[in-house]
């Protein structure tokens, strides 16, 4: 039978064994603690970024946008209502990540259409007859 090693033993053999013991060894520890001021800003609130032409979205729980943000993709079509429906759920619901990553798959297909209609129009065809052939098949 395997012998029994203490812990100051383990502490002793094994880098950062029991680091969640001591307070002070944990590593997330200053995240834990409360942010302070920092010196050397030479201001006291940043300068804003000027809002584009087209609407930017932003979370629900913020009163106004962030002094930045992206303006790469503006939100068009049907990712673009999804989008602006996830924005308007509270971020710390699935539902706002699930719409989002729908928003996103969406995106994808629209794009490819825009891009090339013909064969994309045939594999979304495709898709849609795999889809209700599935059905048919999941009922029988």
């Amino acid at each position: 039978m395997a012998e029994q090693v203490s812990s100051e033993q383990m502490r002793k053999e094994i880098p950062g064994w029991g680091v969640d013991a001591d307070p002070r060894n944990r590593p997330g520890v200053p995240m834990i603690l409360k942010p302070q001021v920092r010196e050397g800003a030479h201001w006291e609130v940043p300068e804003r970024q000027p809002p584009p032409p087209y609407p930017v979205l932003k979370r629900v729980e913020l009163k106004e946008l962030t002094p930045t943000f992206g303006t790469g993709v503006p939100p068009r079509g049907l990712s673009g209502v999804l989008r602006r429906v996830a924005y308007d759920i509270p971020e710390h619901l699935v539902r706002h990540i699930l719409l989002l990553l729908l928003a996103d798959r969406v995106d994808v297909v629209e794009s490819r259409v825009r891009r090339q209609p013909v064969t994309s129009l045939g594999a979304l065809l495709g898709l849609v007859g795999g889809g209700l052939w599935l059905g048919r098949r999941l009922r029988a």
